[in-house]
């Protein structure tokens, strides 16, 4: 339908990683700055009609009463309408779909979408992510993200043959691309062999199949279309996005080669954008394990479904590739903090788009980008939004 009734005015994040030194709301303010930092004619702060906050701190850290209503207070906006949006590792690409929605509406013509977290200040054994993956007590007793995402690469493996090297291959172009982003947790390019020797976490993923804990914080301004040149000459618009549910727990699933939700989502994105794989510059996806990124690629249209290994490792998928992958390091080089990680996948869209992505920078042909996220328990959820420069 063509629907580009929002643009991206600005985005920017902070440097992901270990912030011990940065508090909460340091991080979000720093991502703050760097959007308005990065709107080319310059952006009054006063002028945010509302925010939109994505984060899993409630869940992650028990602390319901803290995480979106402080945002405002702690950039320097107080008194602007906020809501915190949870959605599990989609939560920053959803804050962004409802953003949009809320600008489209016209309820508000300048809307801030700011995902944040704080992953590495407690350890894992104290329940930080076995609290955010809780379901049934029985049922998922034992159950941690490797465990949920192993059966699927094993399956694959067994279906069409896919090995360690193509699971291994995912990280090491990632890696790659990761040393060449600024923001990134982790600058080192690493081997297949570096992959396969690292220390076994659950059958087949090893240390470096797993994407890691990750402070960091990440802020886009939406706009409406209507006004963006006000703001930039080189303007991005929101083209479509897509949600989609499945069942949570790995029993009640219909196959494990494929992540439903993911699917689905996507055929609504590209609907909405009225545009098709084949139009799409590059993407930004969710590869919490190297086995995700491979089901996401096949589930995104952009191989065939039992290819995404053998494109991996074949290049397809390199900056220099038939579809370029992950350009920002993805989740794992880049890191994942939680609430951050969708609104950092639609800042390197956006500047990619934009032709700011320096060494990472791709050939943009059909001036379109896709961003997707899945996650929560059994890849439950997924979102995927589709950015493009072409006017509405």
């Amino acid at each position: 339908m063509g629907w580009n009734r929002v643009a991206v005015a600005g985005a920017g994040l902070i440097k992901f990683g270990e912030l011990f030194e940065q508090s909460y709301e340091q991080m979000a303010a720093g991502a703050f700055r760097a959007a308005v930092e990065n709107v080319d004619a310059g952006f009054n702060p006063k002028r945010v009609d509302a925010v939109f906050v994505a984060t899993q701190r409630g869940t992650l850290w028990g602390q319901e009463g803290i995480g979106g209503n402080t945002i405002p207070s702690a950039i320097g906006i107080a008194g602007v309408p906020c809501t915190r949006i949870e959605n599990a590792c989609p939560s920053g690409s959803d804050a962004f779909r409802v953003g949009a929605m809320a600008v489209a509406s016209g309820v508000h013509d300048v809307v801030l979408v700011i995902g944040v977290e704080k992953m590495r200040d407690k350890s894992t054994e104290e329940g930080l992510l076995s609290r955010a993956a809780a379901g049934h007590p029985i049922l998922t007793r034992g159950e941690t993200a490797p465990v949920l995402f192993a059966p699927f690469a094993t399956r694959h493996m067994q279906e069409y043959g896919t090995t360690r090297e193509m699971l291994a291959s995912v990280a090491v172009k990632n890696h790659y691309n990761g040393a060449r982003d600024p923001y990134a947790h982790f600058k080192n390019e690493i081997t297949i062999d570096d992959v396969l020797a690292s220390p076994p976490v659950c059958h087949p993923l090893h240390l470096l199949d797993c994407c890691p804990q990750t402070d960091g914080a990440a802020a886009a301004l939406l706009v409406n279309a209507d006004k963006v040149d006000a703001y930039t000459k080189q303007p991005v618009y929101v083209a479509g996005f897509g949600v989609a549910t499945d069942h949570p727990y790995l029993h009640e699933k219909q196959s494990f080669t494929t992540l439903k939700a993911t699917g689905i989502a996507a055929q609504r994105a590209y609907r909405m954008a009225d545009v098709d794989p084949t139009q799409i510059d590059c993407a930004e996806v969710h590869d919490c394990f190297t086995i995700t990124e491979i089901l996401d690629i096949e589930d995104l249209g952009f191989v065939d479904k039992g290819k995404g290994g053998v494109a991996s490792l074949d290049g397809e998928t390199s900056l220099t590739g038939r579809i370029p992958i992950n350009t920002s390091g993805g989740l794992l080089a880049k890191g994942h903090p939680i609430g951050a990680t969708g609104v950092a996948q639609i800042t390197e869209c956006w500047w990619q788009l934009r032709g700011e992505a320096g060494d990472r920078q791709v050939e943009m042909r059909n001036g379109n980008a896709l961003q997707h996220n899945v996650g929560g328990r059994g890849s439950g959820v997924s979102v995927v939004n589709i950015l493009t420069t072409n006017r509405p």
